[in-house]
């Protein structure tokens, strides 16, 4: 029988209730000890999403143009004190080259990643921008390049880009600064996020679930953050150790965990894009399917050449480094098929996306 006060918590929710930080905290706890609780919990989050996009199931090309990083966060592959990592970065005509690759296969949305590389300058970055948005005009171009201040985000915009990916990873100040060296802070990270909406960015903010230090109430802090910043996009995925981090020998987060944050975010953010994770799928086979069930609605096949694809390495155990992008793609078909949801190679917007 289902918990009376977790579904009348979560009905409220579905209407529109603002929950507090020990609601949402009680019911982070409770989904987590109750299996049964967890699957009702992510069957109303699916059905949540049916309303609003249907069965669709969002593709981007992902493309990790260099793993070159400035920053040294404890828990990532590429940290600029990991000096184990062999170091890229695509020539622009390699990039152009997976966006030919990605739109051939259909794709319509392209997302430039990286690490926090200083050899991409502002100007250098339009000039990719620019060259993508003349080849490509009908396909939405997305950025993930870390944080940066107000007028270069608005030249990216200026220049084409459409969405802007950039986890804020924990919303409570202390947690944040137990995963980040004392260089990087909350506030900044923040502004950026508020910056990239007051631009008209769709903008993708999202955290990580089981980092070391991570209680209940950190994960109700994120929920709230996410209502109060309202983000087109939400990227939630389980912590996973990576090889010469300060984390190296932590522990995982867990798929049932990561499956109730992706439940509670579609309720509490119905209308947003949620990706069903490669970290969910690198740590459950059938993780990126337990994603969609729980209420997810993008996934991102990699387009970056596999020479390199193995070098962007943000944790260990990272799948699909070895498929060639058509290989990827019918894969990941395959499995969203299987548990009965539609492809949509579309643009994807936001529902209340507006051109």
């Amino acid at each position: 029988m289902i918990n009376e006060s977790f579904k009348s918590h979560i009905l409220a929710l579905q209407a529109g209730a603002l929950l507090d930080a020990e609601t949402y905290t009680w019911l982070i706890d409770t989904a987590r000890v109750d299996s049964d609780l967890r699957d009702w919990l992510c069957d109303q989050a699916s059905a949540l999403r049916d309303q609003v996009y249907g069965r669709r199931v969002f593709f981007r090309g992902l493309i990790e143009f260099s793993n070159f990083c400035a920053n040294d966060c404890y828990y990532c592959g590429i940290r600029a004190g990991n000096t184990a990592v062999n170091r890229y970065r695509l020539s622009d005509g390699d990039i152009l080259a997976s966006c030919q690759t990605g739109y051939e296969l259909g794709y319509r949305t392209f997302v430039l990643q990286s690490g926090e590389d200083p050899f991409y300058t502002d100007d250098k970055m339009i000039e990719i921008i620019t060259a993508i948005r003349t080849t490509y005009p009908d396909c939405a171009i997305t950025l993930s390049l870390g944080e940066k201040d107000k007028a270069s985000y608005q030249r990216f915009f200026d220049a084409g880009a459409n969405r802007y990916l950039l986890r804020h990873e924990s919303a409570t100040p202390e947690h944040y600064a137990m995963l980040h060296p004392a260089e990087l802070d909350l506030i900044n990270r923040k502004r950026c996020l508020y910056d990239l909406k007051e631009i008209g960015f769709q903008t993708g903010a999202g955290f990580m679930v089981g980092p070391p230090g991570q209680t209940s109430t950190h994960l109700a802090n994120d929920l709230i953050f996410l209502r109060e910043l309202q983000p087109h996009m939400v990227g939630i995925g389980p912590f996973m150790p990576a090889s010469n981090t300060p984390f190296a020998h932590e522990k995982p987060g867990t798929v049932e965990d990561t499956l109730v944050m992706v439940a509670l975010t579609r309720l509490t953010l119905p209308q947003a894009l949620i990706p069903a994770t490669t970290a969910l799928g690198s740590l459950d086979h059938k993780g990126r399917e337990k994603g969609l069930k729980a209420g997810a609605n993008v996934v991102m096949p990699n387009l970056t050449p596999t020479t390199n694809r193995k070098d962007y390495s943000l944790y260990d155990g990272k799948i699909c480094t070895g498929d060639e992008a058509a290989e990827c793609r019918v894969c990941i078909e395959n499995r969203i098929r299987s548990v009965g949801f539609d492809i949509d190679l579309s643009r994807g917007d936001h529902a209340t996306y507006n051109p």
